[in-house]
């Protein structure tokens, strides 16, 4: 935005601040993922917990997916797939569908289709 008003220098330094931005957000994803795949899944009790962990790692998935571009953004993109699935199909098994984790995993998955993956006649 500042480059196409003529503030060439104010756009490298958006640009600057917005690379320490997300090398910062990519630690704090890293970390709770691996919380995530380390302990807090495997060590679910019930598929409502399950659900709950395997949706929070789908969304810092895309999370990631949202602010990297090429080989990154597609690794993020699938794996966030992948968690948003499995997720789903736990929720088909233990969760009411009006249970409030279960709506939240659809909602967080039609924003990730529209968003991510560019998909809207699948997010609806």
């Amino acid at each position: 935005k500042e480059k196409s008003k003529g503030n060439a220098e104010q756009a490298g330094f958006a640009r600057e601040y917005c690379g320490k931005v997300e090398v910062e957000l990519q630690k704090i994803c890293d970390t709770i993922l691996g919380l995530l795949d380390s302990s807090l899944i495997s060590k679910a009790s019930s598929d409502e917990s399950k659900v709950f962990y395997l949706k929070m790692k789908a969304d810092y998935y895309r999370y990631i997916a949202e602010f990297t571009d090429g080989e990154k953004k597609t690794v993020a993109a699938e794996k966030a797939r992948q968690a948003y699935q499995e997720a789903h199909e736990t929720a088909e098994k233990g969760l009411v569908v009006t249970h409030p984790i279960r709506l939240g995993l659809a909602l967080n998955y039609s924003v990730f289709q529209y968003e991510v993956l560019s998909n809207p006649d699948e997010a609806c």
